[in-house]
């Protein structure tokens, strides 16, 4: 096969999707990342699209955190071939196979609004206190 033919198998909305996906980010996400120009259907019609911009691809691998070569080149076929490869020649299969990542970005998420909203209130309590040392002090005089 040659490199030619390898480019035009590339889908590069497929790909944006699938990298959207693994992050755990809903097309409406992405979109209002993008800007106001956005939307959710925007974000499902450049997912059809099998060439992306150059500088719609750019925007979209900056917010996903990824590089743009990734979706311009990602193959699935390819990448599945490499990790099957490479699973048949590890030596050590054990810790590779049984590596299993528990992180979700939106649990994560979760937590810093959680966090966040404590913050809030300690400071919206400390405010009422002052308020309140305010009024005390204007009784007095």
């Amino acid at each position: 096969m040659t490199s030619n033919s390898m480019a035009e198998k590339v889908h590069q909305g497929r790909n944006v999707k699938r990298f959207r996906e693994m992050l755990g980010i809903k097309q409406e996400a992405l979109a209002y990342e993008l800007g106001d120009d956005w939307t959710q259907k925007r974000i499902s019609l450049l997912e059809q699209k099998e060439e992306i911009e150059p500088n719609i691809l750019e925007q979209v691998a900056k917010v996903l955190r990824i590089n743009p070569d990734a979706i311009k080149n990602f193959d699935e076929d390819s990448a599945i071939n490499y990790i099957n490869n490479f699973n048949d020649n590890s030596i050590n299969h054990g810790a590779f196979n049984n590596y299993h990542c528990n992180i979700n970005p939106v649990d994560r998420w979760i937590e810093a609004l959680e966090e966040n909203k404590k913050l809030y209130e300690r400071l919206l309590q400390s405010e009422r206190e002052k308020v309140e040392m305010l009024q005390e002090l204007l009784k007095n005089k």
